[in-house]
Formats: structure tokens, C-alpha cells, sequence
């Protein structure tokens, strides 16, 4: 708490409970990582840490305390986990950058004000259930992209080698080449938004490998 210098920091695989505000006001931290064995994230644990970049919540978190996220205002998107059975109040209130909250699972339990003053979209998986138009005040989008791998313009073209991609209308994606997939480096190629009707990706570097694989993510 109040660690206005801290940049980063590696969490144990021992901790399985991050308590009340146990990093709130680390205004300078810009990325974690939680343990693979954390169960509970604390009340107000990364209140104001207006920093923050990018967070990796494990499949093993339950609950996610009360403003738990309040005042991120750096964090641009976050997935939370099937495992997630509930957010509380205020997790994620006034984090004005948070564009995209993307849910592996069915919708938890909500508490008042989860997130409020955000401009968000939830984004929820195929084969998952009980998802409305609105969720938590804020619209939802199916997480459904493909490419058409029989459609006429996959592959090689005049010039240019690509594919389309369909999906719901407003998805963002992010495609992601690499070249070696024993050890793979992926890097951004391309983002596309998603309209009506199939979205054209075209690989303006297509000839500088002699294979390139790819993939898609979210932004």
C-alpha cells in the first residue's frame, strides 16, 4: 500500500489471498501477474494504481473483492475467468480507459456500481449462458470470430495474401503472425473491426518469410 515507486512485482505461487488494499495507491505499477493459486483478490487491493497496463487474473480466483480495480485508470482490458463467481461493488469504477472486459464463463454475481464511468464492451464466448444485451450497464458482445478458410479470397491473391474474418458486428481483433511454432514469437500483423458482412485482413509483409502462421486475440 502507498508504494508510489513500485514498478512490478512477482507474487509467489504460495499466496492463495491477496488482502484488503495490499497494493492500493502503487501508483507507478504497471503490470501483474497473480499466483496460479489465488482464490480471493482483497477489498481496494489495486485501488488507484493508475498505471496499471495489463493484469492476469488465474483461473483459480473466485471472488473479486469491492473496488478491487477502482481508479485503473491506464487499463485498457482484462479477462476474467470461468472460475469467477462473483465482482464486487465498485472492481472496476472509474477505470476511463477499460474498452474491453472479456469473460471465459457464464456472468457472475454483480455488486452496485461494478463499472460505472467505464466505456467498456463485455465480450462473452460462444457455449456460455445467461448473457442479456446489457450486463452490468454495459452493452455485450458474442466473442465469435472465424476465418473463412473456402471463402474465394483466402490465400494467396494478386499480389497480396489474406482471408476474411466474420463475427458479430463491433468485435475488434487483433491478428497475430509468427513463423515458428515449435518456438513460437507472435507479434500484432493487423486490427480489424468486425462490420456486417466478412472483414478482408491482407498481410502487407506476406513475402518476407517463407511461412507465417497466425492467430487471433482480442486488443
Amino acid at each position: 500500500m502507498w508504494c508510489s515507486g513500485l514498478t512490478h512485482v512477482t507474487i509467489p505461487n504460495s499466496v492463495i489471498n491477496l488482502g484488503s488494499g495490499v497494493f492500493a495507491d502503487c501508483t507507478s505499477l504497471t503490470r501483474v501477474t497473480l499466483p496460479n493459486r489465488v482464490t480471493n483478490l482483497g477489498d481496494d487491493a489495486f485501488y488507484n494504481c493508475i498505471s496499471l497496463t495489463s493484469v492476469t487474473i488465474p483461473n483459480s480466483l473466485t471472488n473479486l473483492g469491492e473496488s478491487a480495480f477502482f481508479g485503473c485508470t491506464s487499463l485498457p482490458s482484462v479477462t476474467i475467468p470461468d472460475s469467477v463467481i462473483s465482482l464486487g461493488g465498485e472492481a472496476f469504477m472509474h477505470c476511463t480507459n477499460l474498452t474491453g472486459v472479456y469473460f471465459e464463463g457464464n456472468p457472475p454475481s454483480l455488486g452496485s456500481a461494478v463499472f460505472s464511468s467505464d466505456p467498456a464492451t463485455i465480450y462473452y464466448l460462444p457455449g456460455t449462458t445467461g448473457w442479456s444485451p446489457m450486463f452490468g450497464g454495459l452493452p455485450t458482445l458474442w466473442w465469435n470470430p472465424e476465418v473463412l478458410t473456402s471463402d474465394a479470397s483466402f490465400g494467396v491473391r494478386t499480389n497480396q495474401f489474406g482471408f476474411a474474418l466474420v463475427g458479430t458486428s463491433g468485435l475488434v481483433l487483433v491478428v497475430e503472425a509468427c513463423t515458428n511454432l515449435v518456438n513460437p514469437a507472435w507479434f500484432p500483423v493487423a486490427t480489424n473491426t468486425l462490420t456486417v458482412g466478412p472483414s478482408y485482413f491482407s498481410d502487407p509483409q506476406w513475402t518476407n518469410s517463407p511461412a507465417r502462421f497466425y492467430r487471433l486475440r482480442s486488443p
